[in-house]
């Protein structure tokens, strides 16, 4: 009969899966958190041979259904978890207009080409051989270009090791270092991008005023000129940019196109200088070079017949036009020459320009009058070895142009290594040979001619080009425009790839843009923050302001590259395999070193940008996990830190509590006592070690926990137990509570209240049993009682003390415990006083100065008072309490009555027990407490059975249990007198009994010692000694 049921059930669920195939057919769904029914997944998984995992399915999609959503993988910021919520959002499936997709020469070779072969290389770099020599200029570019490859080869490492979306180097940096550097390097990043831009408009300017629109006339408004003409080109080029990045692309390939052609025509004049050198006079007064614009003839004087006149530049130097005028002291013991500018390949000038050029000008006389000066070519003539390397390093820094566009390549893992090596190599083969071969063509005198004064205003690269000097100024003037492009068109995406990751908050409106994806807000601020770069209206002062963003980035992909070899994290498998640990490193330390060459005062200013981003990162941003390797850092650290803590257990100098928190939750799974992490956190004040622990036998609550102690400030770690019973749960949290070495020292429990309840007696228990575990453990053990009427962290004590009750030694707890809450806000202004209990024949004056000795040397500021405790008899009272609680305890345990006859029984026995003592002696009563229960009874009358049956009592009562009642009592009365009104008391708990007969009578001892008292925290040492008196 079950066999027949089983075939008609699944006959009725092949009908029914049947009929809805054919009412709606549907395509069946198996990812995660699909709502579907029964009859649905019979539907989905008939036919299909996973009969034996349908229950899993719902976490577990099959494999076809997994390589399909990878297959469709679209270049999305987004993590995997993000990536498919956007697939599942109803706005994400709508259909987007895509961008076009480029592969290796469009998208990565030809923008970083673009890019390295920008301004300096035609405006600067002639400049930079004059004063370095070839020699020097040489270890310049070769430095910068093998710091370039070295990244570049890390960089190649990272872009291969899985999908790369939008944003290139961010996106690398940021998964491989977390998203704190991620985001400091990234900004700073998009800084050095947009000022690039900025240096390339600039650039562009400089070469229009010296050559088309303003000629050398201008000097006296250049800077002027710079801003108005550079905001021109700026609206221009971002108006281009916002049309869309195809025109961007359309237009490289022409922009690249004129900067080959100068670079070949460059190529071509050093040729032809080998066996035609141009005729390319300068004009030289002693050593000195003179500005063209002075002078049409370069000689003092002309015979023209029989008379000698004198030219423009005798007027210039002299103050009439007669052989008799007064003229310039340097210009009268000075003859003037005329020497080649360009003496061409075969002249053999480069061996004696290897370390200097020749003609290096005379320092002119500093008491001399400033007379004439203008009429010299003194811009510049000399520099700094650092100064140069600053200007010069902008030059190689376009190697992130292709990587920054990842997100527009159709395959970013393939493209992003090939272009981007293939471009530097070819760029850093231009450099190098353009190094030496100007050194060898052209003089000196004129490679340090700046600004060409000395040469009517042209580019000095211009005089060594053929056919004209027009092809480099249009192709230095393309080439700074196309670079210009390029920096407009990745900054925006690399902001935009920041603003989508949420990680810093004030940059979400920034990764909004149009249909297609083009970043339109983060364009607008990428052009103001350029414009503030144009303003600057200098391409020397930008240049190391780039150097210092471009090299913080590019030793951080090194950094991250070997972070990941060295870790060996699993998921690191790159497809580029020619790379090294040790290239990373090396690569790394070049760009610190660079840093520091360029600008150590720029390098600092950099450094302390990308802390303050990284610190607002980790205070502000959204909490990403990416793997990264900074992740992987901590857990080998963690691991090596754990290993050394197991060689052996901390000096006492470095003891402080490592707390575990024993918390309780009631029946509707709420923390019962919030205020014990208030209290921890008073304690720890974030150091140290710290576990909250709790126990349930529901679902799991690390979450609703960790909440809750973020709320209280606590910085620790938080532990659930999932356990059947309390008991167990809490004797596992106390055992294997912590890792090797990093395990906790002191246990905080609160104190159980309602304990003679007989509903809350298994709190009771467990309670005893946690004395027990960690005074065998040898752990401290802290009890609040009435933790509910400790202060929150937000209150604060103006006034008070904290009383130590010092009774027995428990190796410095009591006087480690008090000094720790005073660092905090709650308890700073509360005093320390320090009270310790003499017997008899004790000398109290000799105790109190031991103490105030002992407390001087352990640098504690306290009060201490010794009080002396009295032998007295054992009063009546104390007979009750010990009767009474014996009697409470062997009715729970013999009795098996319901709740409400227990109750009755018990509260029976007590009135019996009462009315014998007060007809026994109601004149030696405790004071305090019989004067409402005295009655009048004579001493002499006859005894009653029932006082016979009392005296029966008192004699058969355990004496230990008498005396320790009577012990408890009278130092609560002392403790009450002289601590009721402190803010905490501060108390040596008495150990548990030894057998298990009396627990119920150690909660009684407890219950009388803290009687009458606000805030109490019982207090046992875990065995050793927690302070010291030495350094």
């Amino acid at each position: 009969q079950e066999t027949f049921i089983i075939i008609i059930n699944v006959e009725n669920c092949f009908l029914s899966s049947f009929m809805i195939f054919l009412m709606n057919r549907k395509e069946s769904s198996p990812f995660i958190n699909s709502s579907t029914s029964d009859v649905e997944k019979c539907q989905q998984y008939d036919g299909k041979n996973m009969a034996l995992f349908e229950e899993e399915m719902d976490t577990s999609p099959m494999v076809s259904s997994l390589l399909s959503s990878l297959a469709n993988y679209s270049n999305l910021t987004q993590g995997s978890k993000e990536h498919e919520e956007a697939e599942n959002n109803e706005e994400a499936r709508k259909k987007t207009v895509q961008a076009p997709r480029m592969g290796t020469i469009m998208g990565v070779y030809l923008p970083c080409m673009q890019n390295i072969l920008g301004v300096i290389l035609f405006l600067r770099m002639t400049w930079l051989v004059g004063i370095g020599g070839v020699l020097g200029t040489f270890t310049i570019v070769f430095m910068c270009c093998s710091t370039t490859m070295l990244t570049a080869i890390s960089m190649s490492a990272i872009a291969t090791n899985g999908v790369v979306p939008a944003g290139g180097s961010y996106y690398m940096i940021s998964r491989s270092l977390g998203p704190e550097f991620g985001g400091a390097v990234g900004i700073c990043f998009y800084l050095g991008t947009t000022f690039a831009g900025a240096m390339y408009i600039l650039g562009c300017i400089e070469i229009l005023l010296m050559e088309g629109l303003e000629g050398a006339e201008a000097e006296a408004a250049l800077l002027n000129n710079m801003r108005v003409y550079g905001t021109i080109v700026l609206s221009f080029m971002a108006l281009v940019v916002f049309v869309g990045v195809k025109y961007v692309n359309k237009l490289a390939l022409v922009f690249l196109a004129c900067v080959i052609l100068s670079i070949l025509a460059v190529y071509a004049g050093v040729i032809k200088t080998s066996f035609d050198p141009p005729d390319f006079p300068v004009c030289v007064l002693g050593n000195r070079t003179l500005a063209s614009k002075g002078f049409d003839i370069c000689a003092k004087t002309i015979e023209r017949g029989n008379a000698t006149l004198t030219t423009k530049l005798w007027r210039a130097f002299c103050d009439s036009e007669f052989l008799n005028a007064t003229c310039d002291e340097y210009f009268t013991s000075n003859n003037v020459s005329q020497i080649q500018g360009i003496p061409g390949i075969t002249s053999g000038i480069l061996k004696n320009s290897i370390l200097e050029k020749r003609g290096i000008p005379a320092v002119l006389d500093p008491e001399a009058p400033e007379t004439n000066t203008n009429r010299y070519v003194l811009t510049d003539i000399t520099s700094f070895f650092t100064l140069l390397v600053g200007i010069y390093f902008p030059s190689v820094t376009g190697i992130m142009a292709g990587s920054n566009r990842s997100g527009d390549l159709q395959d970013a893992q393939k493209s992003i290594p090939i272009g981007t090596i293939l471009a530097i190599t070819t760029t850093s083969i231009i450099y190098m040979s353009s190094v030496i071969l100007f050194g060898a063509c052209v003089d000196g005198v004129v490679l340090r001619d700046k600004f060409g004064e000395g040469v009517d205003g042209n580019l000095v690269i211009g005089t060594l080009a053929w056919p004209s000097p027009w092809v480099i100024v249009f192709g230095s003037f393309f080439s700074t425009c196309g670079a210009g492009l390029q920096s407009l068109t990745g900054a925006p995406r690399l902001l935009q790839a920041i603003a989508r990751d949420g990680i810093i908050p004030f940059l979400r409106v920034f990764g909004h843009g149009k249909a297609n994806g083009e970043p339109t807000w983060a364009l607008l601020l990428t052009a103001c923050i350029c414009e503030s770069g144009i303003l600057i209206a200098s391409l020397d002062a930008v240049a190391p302001i780039l150097s210092m963003f471009f090299l913080m980035c590019y030793m951080f992909v090194n950094l991250a590259c070997a972070l990941q070899t060295l870790l060996r994290t699993p998921n690191w498998r790159p497809r580029f395999k020619f790379y090294h640990w040790a290239l990373s490193l090396l690569g790394m330390s070049l760009c610190l070193t660079l840093m520091f060459l360029c600008s150590w005062y720029y390098a600092i200013v950099a450094m302390v940008i990308a802390s303050c981003i990284y610190k607002y990162i980790e205070f502000c941003g959204a909490e990403k996990e990416w793997g990264d390797g900074i992740r992987g850092i901590s857990l080998s650290a963690a691991r090596y830190a754990l290993m050394r803590l197991e060689e052996g257990p901390p000096h006492t100098k470095n003891w402080r509590p490592q707390i575990l928190v024993l918390m309780s939750l009631d029946a509707e799974q709420n923390v019962e006592q919030p205020r014990l992490l208030s209290l921890t956190s008073q304690l720890k004040a974030g150091k140290g070690l710290t576990i909250v622990g709790a126990y349930t036998n529901k679902s799991h609550l690390s979450q609703s926990l960790r909440k809750l102690m973020e709320v209280e400030k606590v910085k620790g770690f938080s532990q659930v137990v999932i356990s059947s019973n309390l008991r167990d749960a809490t004797s596992h949290l106390i055992q294997a509570g912590g890792l090797g070495g990093l395990r906790h020292n002191t246990v905080l429990v609160s104190y159980p209240k309602n304990w003679k309840q007989a509903e809350e007696h298994h709190r009771c228990r467990n309670f005893i049993e946690v004395v027990r575990e960690t005074t065998a453990a040898r752990l401290a053990l802290l009890v609040p009682k009435n933790i509910s009427a400790y202060p929150s962290n937000g209150e604060r004590f103006t006034e008070g003390h904290i009383d130590v009750w010092w009774i027995v030694h428990d190796g410095g707890m009591l006087m480690l415990l008090p000094f720790l809450l005073r660092q905090h806000k709650v308890w700073r202004k509360c005093k320390i006083r320090i009270f310790t209990v003499a017997q008899m024949d004790d000398n109290s004056i000799q105790m109190k100065k031991d103490l105030m000795t002992f407390l001087y040397h352990l640098r504690f500021d306290a009060e201490v008072e010794v009080v002396e405790m009295h032998e007295s008899d054992i009063s009546a009272y104390t007979y009750e309490k010990t009767l009474m609680m014996e009697q409470r305890s062997q009715i729970l345990k013999e009795m098996h009555l319901t709740k409400n006859e227990r109750e009755r029984e018990i509260q029976s026995i007590t009135d019996v027990s009462r009315g014998s003592i007060r007809r026994k002696n109601p004149s030696n009563l405790h004071p305090q407490r019989s004067i409402a229960e005295e009655s009048v009874g004579g001493g002499g009358e006859e005894k009653s059975e029932e006082e016979v049956a009392a005296v029966s009592h008192f004699c058969s009562l355990n004496q230990s249990n008498v005396r320790r009642m009577h012990h408890a009592q009278k130092l609560n009365e002392v403790i009450v007198k002289k601590s009721q009104e402190a803010k905490l008391v501060l108390l040596n708990m008495p150990g548990p009994p030894k057998n298990r007969t009396g627990e119920e009578n150690y909660m009684e001892f407890l219950e009388v010692l803290t009687e009458g008292l606000n805030r109490v925290l019982l207090v046992r040492g875990g065995g050793r000694e927690v302070i010291t008196i030495y350094s």
